[in-house]
């Protein structure tokens, strides 16, 4: 291995090249040459982190194993979620970690690196959101947990630490069933709006799956609901893919008002297919129509995404078990939907008035009364 000034084809000896070996993964022996470095230390710095990489030498540089972190999942996890990652490892971890080796990195500079985020703020004084600090914890954990997995880094430095942030917020927005009636009247005056709408909120979906259904999608005669697609946009380019997660792979069962509503809706539609997305929109549209609809309704304004809360809500307060919730909402698991436990606050309300109610019907039926004296 050695670096050398670069006098082939036009380089003139003011360019440095890299000419190492190294062994592949079929364990055999290979050369590796690349030339353009404007300086000697540039080129010796790349070779220790192509020959570093390649022998999965834990004193490679954090940032080239981020590189290699991304090249190892991007074929095992979907484009959308490589995506995201690529966002949060690129904006928040690789600039702040760069100039360390992988290694190196302690519990002390992962507690500064929380620091430093806790203490940024926009223009207006806010910071980042409880559940993005969470979900930017959380990365940097898998980050060193595949570290620790597949390339014998001793123990990763994000465990000895506080996690920053919280998993999900408390202050969780829905709309109540008489909210989203009052909105849902607002919307007749687009038939589109108006049964996307009735579908993301009596099924509970998620709005990529809604904007991926077709008419094959819908059985009304047996009243379901198959979802095993959603719509994403990703990088500027629409694509419909595999569901978010494996559970979301459902079939839903439909109440018939909805068939009814549906069977209309298709009706109304011009020529179309089985295969066609039967609502052709974007997410930026139905936003719009939120917008709209909730002004028009005098109801607070909640995001697409709360729909799906509002929902779940919905069915909690009809009683039904987080088991059985889950499985419709496509959880991954019953923890998700008993986050959502306290949005229906009445339904305490409910328990106690029946508590009450049972309680007067023992005494009607002659109960025990500890305050009264047994008659001789």
């Amino acid at each position: 291995m050695a670096v050398y000034r670069d006098k082939w084809n036009g380089y003139n000896g003011n360019s440095w090249r890299v000419s190492c070996y190294y062994i592949n993964w079929k364990g055999e022996r290979k050369k590796h040459e690349k030339r353009g470095f404007p300086t000697k230390k540039e080129a010796a710095a790349y070779e220790r982190e192509f020959l570093a990489k390649k022998k999965k030498d834990i004193n490679m540089g954090f940032s080239t194993f981020l590189d290699i972190y991304l090249d190892d999942l991007g074929v095992q996890i979907k484009k959308s979620t490589l995506v995201s990652k690529e966002s949060v490892i690129n904006t928040h971890i690789r600039p702040y970690f760069e100039n360390k080796s992988l290694s190196e990195i302690s519990a002390i500079d992962i507690l500064q690196w929380q620091n430093a985020l806790l203490a940024l703020r926009d223009d207006q004084g806010k910071g980042y959101s409880q559940t993005y600090l969470r979900s930017m914890q959380n990365q940097l954990g898998a980050v060193f947990n595949h570290a620790v997995k597949y390339y014998d880094l001793p123990k990763n430095p994000c465990k000895t630490t506080k996690k920053m942030g919280k998993s999900i917020k408390k202050d969780i927005l829905f709309w109540t069933k008489d909210e989203y009636l009052k909105f849902s009247e607002a919307m007749k005056s687009k038939p589109l709006s108006y049964y996307a709408f009735q579908v993301l909120y009596w099924t509970g979906i998620r709005c990529g799956e809604l904007l991926a259904l077709t008419k094959a999608d819908f059985d009304l005669e047996k009243r379901t609901l198959r979802i095993n697609k959603t719509y994403q946009v990703i990088k500027g380019k629409e694509q419909v893919t595999s569901p978010k997660t494996d559970k979301s792979n459902r079939t839903i069962e439909l109440p018939q008002f909805l068939c009814d509503e549906m069977q209309d809706y298709f009706d109304s539609l011009y020529k179309v297919d089985e295969n066609s997305r039967i609502f052709n929109v974007t997410k930026h549209y139905l936003h719009h129509e939120m917008d709209r609809g909730a002004k028009e309704a005098d109801v607070k304004r909640i995001r697409i995404h709360d729909l799906r809360h509002s929902s779940c809500a919905l069915l909690i307060s009809l009683g039904y078990s987080p088991i059985q919730i889950a499985e419709r909402m496509g959880h991954e698991s019953v923890t998700i939907t008993e986050h959502y436990s306290h949005l229906y606050p009445s339904v305490q309300r409910q328990m106690a008035d029946r508590l009450n109610e049972a309680y007067k019907e023992k005494k009607d039926e002659g109960g025990d009364n500890p305050g009264k004296e047994a008659e001789v």
